[in-house]
């Protein structure tokens, strides 16, 4: 049972003729009987008597016509509810980041997202690299952070930064000593803590193996993500090769520029389709955050 069908239902029991009931709904009369004959199947009953020269309501037509006014009524009432529910939920824009130092990277970005657009609540998924396609496509996350090596060719990659590569270390480190490192100094500088791809950005690990050299087990942490990485690094155990983002320093870390490395390409990635006034204004707000660093 439809809308239609009881409109055209009602139209009838009005007029008690279906040319001039299929005027006023300005459809064809076959459309008006072929409705009224699936809605007497559906009910299992004639709702009408029909001869060549007249029209009138069966019992069960009586019966349904204050049904059928209800229905539609009722119809007419959840529309209009669930176009004002849809009108004042809140707009979401979901934010895709792969490990705590993107979350961090954030927290310059949503305030003053928060002052402009304070009806936009953002969704932040802390999810692995390899489920941000996707979840990217089905429009689940609008936004991922990632390095341009990495973004898939399918969406948009729009660079934020040039991101120096520099050694993490504490301030008790040896290497803390240094304000610029060289390939050299790190081969020489003791244990360093890494992960696997891709937790680890893959753009990263040719870097890292000019410097990992020939070192043993003994010289080296495999850690099981970026948090673990840093842990051990703030407690002195070793340092990290990474790519800096002044935003998401980890307070109390030295971070030691490498000039043999150039710097890599760090940017978001959105769909095509997908550029919406609070993503401009996300965008926006990211690239002044980091301009300012």
């Amino acid at each position: 049972m439809n809308t239609t069908q009881l409109e055209c239902f009602l139209s009838v029991a009005n007029f008690l003729n279906f040319s001039r009931a299929a005027e006023q709904l300005r459809i064809t009369q076959p459309a008006v009987s072929h409705q009224i004959n699936t809605l007497e199947d559906e009910l299992g009953t004639k709702l009408f008597f029909r001869t060549s020269k007249s029209v009138r309501l069966t019992p069960a037509g009586h019966l349904f016509t204050q049904y059928a006014g209800e229905i539609l009524k009722l119809t007419g009432l959840s529309k209009a509810r669930v176009s004002e529910c849809q009108e004042t939920l809140p707009q979401r824009m979901g934010i895709g980041c792969r490990n705590f130092l993107e979350l961090r990277l954030l927290r310059s970005v949503l305030e003053p997202l928060r002052l402009e657009m304070p009806k936009l609540l953002p969704v932040l998924r802390l999810i692995p690299s390899t489920s941000m396609e996707n979840l990217l496509a089905e429009d689940d996350i609008q936004v991922f952070f990632s390095l341009q090596e990495a973004a898939p060719k399918r969406a948009v990659y729009r660079e934020i930064k040039r991101c120096p590569v520099v050694c993490v270390c504490s301030p008790g480190h040896p290497l803390a000593a240094y304000e610029q490192l060289t390939v050299e100094q790190l081969r020489q500088g003791g244990v360093i803590a890494t992960c696997p791809p891709p937790i680890y950005p893959q753009a990263l690990f040719p870097l890292q193996n000019q410097i990992v050299g020939e070192r043993g087990p003994d010289q080296m942490l495999f850690c099981d993500s970026i948090e673990i990485v840093y842990t051990l690094v703030e407690a002195g155990y070793g340092f990290a090769i990474m790519t800096d983002l002044p935003p998401a320093r980890v307070p109390g870390l030295r971070y030691i520029p490498i000039p043999q490395f150039d710097p890599l390409s760090f940017g978001v990635v959105y769909r095509g389709d997908g550029l919406s006034p609070a993503l401009r204004l996300f965008l926006s707000i990211l690239q002044e955050q980091m301009e300012d660093k």
